[in-house]
Formats: C-alpha cells, sequence, structure tokens
C-alpha cells in the first residue's frame, strides 16, 4: 500500500502521518482546520480540500476523529470520503467510537465494496509521534495481514481480539477502566488534603505503591499539586465521551458497570466546568482549589 489518506490531523493523526511519511508513502491529509496539518504538509504531505478528495485513489484511508458525529460526517457526509472510495480500498478506522456506530459504519463500508479495519489505539500524542502506538484491532486475519505493514509503520504492537467490533469493544472496555481509576485517583487526593497530609509524601507515597499503574503515576502529582497540562494528551470531554459508549455497551450486554457509570457522572461534571481541558481537572470537583 504506497497512497495513503488520512482524515483527521490532531494530535493523534498528526503523529500517525508523520511516520507514514517517514516509512516513505506518499500521504494525503485533511483536517477540518488546515493549519494543524501545516507541519504534515511542510514534511511533504498532500493538501486535501474534503474528505472526498483525500481519499480518491488511495489504497487505504485512516480517521482518527473525536466521535461517532464526527465520524460519520467525515466518512458518509456531503463531502465523505467512502463514496469516492473504490472497490477494495481499505477503511482503517482509529477513532474510539460507540460499538453501534461501529457495526453500522462497516456494514456500509462492506456494502460498497470497502475492506474496513476496526483499529482504535493506545497511547499519548508522544507515543503517537515516536511510532510507538498500540493498536487494538477487529478484523478477518486475511485483511489484517493485507495492512499489516501499513500499521506497522505507525504502532509498536497490534493486538488482534478477532473480527470487527472486538477491537473497538476493548478500546472501550480499558477506557472506563482508566475512567475509574482516574475517578478513585481524584477521591484519595481529595481525601489527603482533607486529612491535612503532606502532598508530596503522599506523591511519593502513591507513585511506588501497588495502585501506581502509568495513569495514576502520570496524574498523581498533577492532582496533587492543582498543576494541570496546557496541552493535555486527554480531556475531559474525551473521557465522558469514551465512558458514555462503554456504559451504553455494558447496559447492551446486560453487565452491571456501577462503577463506571459513576466514572462517568463525574467526567460529565468536570467536562461541563473544564470542557476540552485536562482530565486530571477532576479533581477539582472534589477538592476545589
Amino acid at each position: 500500500m504506497q497512497q495513503i489518506a488520512i482524515l483527521g490531523t490532531g494530535k493523534m493523526g498528526k503523529g500517525i502521518a508523520l511516520n507514514i511519511l517517514r516509512s516513505g508513502r506518499n500521504l494525503t491529509v485533511w483536517n477540518r482546520s488546515k493549519e494543524k496539518a501545516k507541519a504534515l504538509i511542510d514534511a511533504g504531505a498532500m493538501w486535501a480540500d474534503t474528505p472526498a478528495e483525500a481519499a480518491t485513489n488511495a489504497d487505504a484511508v485512516i480517521a482518527m476523529l473525536a466521535d461517532d458525529i464526527a465520524s460519520k460526517e467525515v466518512w458518509l457526509g456531503t463531502y465523505g470520503a467512502m463514496p469516492q472510495m473504490k472497490a477494495g480500498t481499505f477503511v482503517i478506522e482509529c477513532s474510539t467510537l460507540s460499538a453501534d456506530h461501529v457495526e453500522a459504519l462497516s456494514s456500509e463500508a462492506s456494502r460498497r465494496g470497502l475492506v474496513y479495519i476496526d483499529c482504535p489505539v493506545t497511547g499519548i500524542p508522544e507515543a503517537a509521534e515516536k511510532g510507538q502506538l498500540t493498536l487494538l484491532v477487529g478484523a478477518a486475519t486475511n485483511d489484517l495481514e493485507k495492512c499489516s505493514a501499513l500499521l506497522q509503520s505507525f504502532s509498536a504492537v497490534i493486538r488482534h481480539f478477532g473480527n470487527i467490533g472486538t477491537g473497538t469493544a476493548y478500546k472501550l472496555i480499558i477506557n472506563l477502566m482508566g475512567a475509574v481509576q482516574i475517578a478513585g485517583l481524584a477521591e484519595g487526593i481529595a481525601m489527603a488534603h482533607a486529612a491535612g497530609l503532606d502532598m508530596n509524601t503522599v506523591t511519593a507515597a502513591i507513585e511506588h505503591s501497588a495502585a501506581a499503574s502509568p495513569q495514576v503515576v502520570r496524574y498523581t502529582r498533577r492532582m496533587a499539586e492543582n498543576t494541570f497540562a496546557e496541552h493535555p494528551g486527554f480531556t475531559t470531554s474525551l473521557r465522558y465521551k469514551d465512558a458514555a459508549y462503554a456504559t451504553a455497551l455494558a447496559q447492551q450486554m446486560q453487565v452491571p458497570a456501577r462503577l463506571g457509570e459513576v466514572a462517568k457522572e463525574w467526567f460529565g461534571k468536570a467536562k461541563e466546568l473544564y470542557p476540552d481541558r485536562d482530565e486530571a481537572l477532576v479533581v477539582r470537583l472534589m477538592h476545589p482549589e
């Protein structure tokens, strides 16, 4: 696969795009704001004014978008990519989307003779730029094999969970676990403040405790010191969106997700107060500045 298009060149899409350029492939990019694609254009990517234009003559089209609404518009809207894609083209959807949307979108791709790869990712923007993402794939084995060289160009690990939809199911599960963990950390930090504990000691203790996952280590000091990221890798809005998709999936499967529902509520409130800001700000709902 030599002719590649990327739809969405935000923090994650930009990193993916840079690695595809480094692999020597021809790349066309589209983004709602052309300014966010400037670095890629300077690096050799071609610019397209619409998703449809970007997808024309592509061997594979990769999307990294915010949510179901954006995904539907970019693939199937007035200037959507799918109607311009020739049969056999790969639709590689790296966005974190709802299970229902992935099912509908993949069915539409199949109807048009396109090959759908369910491919959400894990990793922060810095990992995307270094080509160190983990890809969570749901696809037929033979389809995955055909695009594996392309996927390897921007990832460190490819985990194949099964058929279409399984990658998204796992991504929603792990992101809901993340929401619960971050909300739990915020509660712990709030309690430590209320107990009058020395926060430097608390931070050091948490960072070397049994609970010290990468997420906990990433956010403990920010929450303890009220020093939040100006350009966060993950926002309150995205965390709420993913938690909402995940709890909806749990409900469909009749799996109780009570902790997830509570975490979703916390991030819903955080999104209202601090939209599109550092998700660690959820701590301020429990311990005001």
